[in-house]
């Protein structure tokens, strides 16, 4: 496929909206592209795509290839502009999805590789919790942006925290503190207890809170609030640690936790990462290691695996879920060159040309 083919291949993705729990269209579309190119395809109990160069998909091939097809809500208009590609999911993940699918169909590799498109990843990673289970790979590589000559070994873990209290109404002239109040007063504590932790800890080594949502009402007999909040976590900080620590800070209120994953760090001297430090260097790339803060399917993934693993795609992902997402067409392009040399390492094979 030539480059000319490849963007126009990430565009056709980037118009098809699918936004989790709305993926049913990308994953047809995708599952007949894969069809097309010679390649056992097959859309799952879920909604994941498996493809395979062996048919059926091998559960424990060479070399996995683990991407999801969601996004975020809110479409944006696909456009070319000063050499990028604007468009939802461009950088969060399609186009590192697209980079590896076209290098796939450029080598045809002889030894086996599955990929996975999965569902429901910017949600609660219920497509790859599915898959995972069903397959033992040897090597395995996860989708997600972190620029062509980016290697990305370790995402933080993640707990969602949903408050909610429910208090007999008073006067206002009254001194006991409404329901709202109790709520900002766990929000000053849990930012307290976060900030002890913290110290003078390195950004991935600390908590991080985010206030993701808070509503409050007033009925005749009581007022209510509800509160959601995220954490990132480091490593050695577990997800049922913190819970109990929350539940310390909550008083009256009721708590409920989900979204719990561990935070994850893969092993940096592996065949895996020194094939692709090569791979980058070749196309004339200076590798760069990365550690982020946020959360992805390999967290899920490296720790039920147990095999080499890394996570690898082209884009910025600072520009993950923003109005104005986009993907430079070279970032694109020369990742997709250094999948082919992944593929050719992984997976043997030859050139071969797409439908």
């Amino acid at each position: 496929m030539r480059d000319e083919e490849a963007v126009g291949f990430l565009k056709e993705m980037l118009r098809i909206y699918s936004p989790s729990g709305q993926e049913e269209a990308m994953a047809a579309h995708l599952a007949d592209r894969l069809e097309g190119m010679g390649f056992s395809a097959s859309i799952d109990g879920v909604g994941n795509v498996i493809a395979s160069n062996f048919s059926p998909a091998p559960s424990r091939p060479d070399l996995l290839f683990l991407g999801h097809i969601d996004t975020v809500p809110g479409f944006i208009p696909v456009r070319d502009e000063g050499g990028k590609i604007f468009g939802r999911g461009a950088a969060d993940a399609k186009g590192p999805l697209a980079a590896f699918l076209v290098a796939l169909a450029r080598v045809r590799p002889e030894r086996p590789v599955v990929f996975i498109g999965a569902v429901g990843e910017e949600a609660e990673s219920h497509g790859a919790r599915h898959a995972i289970p069903c397959f033992s790979p040897g090597n395995a590589v996860v989708g997600e942006p972190g620029r062509w000559e980016g290697i990305t070994l370790g995402y933080k873990g993640r707990l969602l925290v949903r408050y909610f209290l429910s208090m007999p109404k008073f006067h206002t002239a009254a001194p006991a503190p409404t329901a709202p109040e109790e709520a900002f007063q766990f929000w000053e504590r849990l930012r307290a207890w976060a900030g002890n932790f913290n110290g003078a800890r390195s950004p991935f080594e600390r908590v991080d809170l985010s206030l993701l949502e808070i509503c409050s009402r007033e009925e005749e007999f009581s007022t209510s609030v509800e509160m959601r909040v995220g954490l990132r976590l480091p490593p050695g900080l577990e997800p049922h640690q913190v819970a109990r620590q929350i539940s310390l800070l909550a008083g009256e209120a009721k708590l409920e936790f989900s979204g719990e994953e561990g935070a994850f760090v893969a092993e940096r001297n592996t065949p895996l990462v020194r094939a692709f430090l090569e791979a980058i260097r070749a196309e004339g790339g200076k590798p760069r290691f990365k550690l982020k803060t946020g959360t992805s399917d390999m967290n899920l993934a490296g720790q039920a695996w147990h095999c080499p693993i890394l996570a690898y795609g082209p884009g910025d992902s600072s520009l993950d879920h923003t109005p104005w997402e986009h993907i430079e067409i070279d970032d694109y392009l020369k990742a997709i060159r250094v999948w082919e040399r992944i593929l050719k390492r992984f997976g043997g094979g030859e050139d071969g040309a797409m439908d």
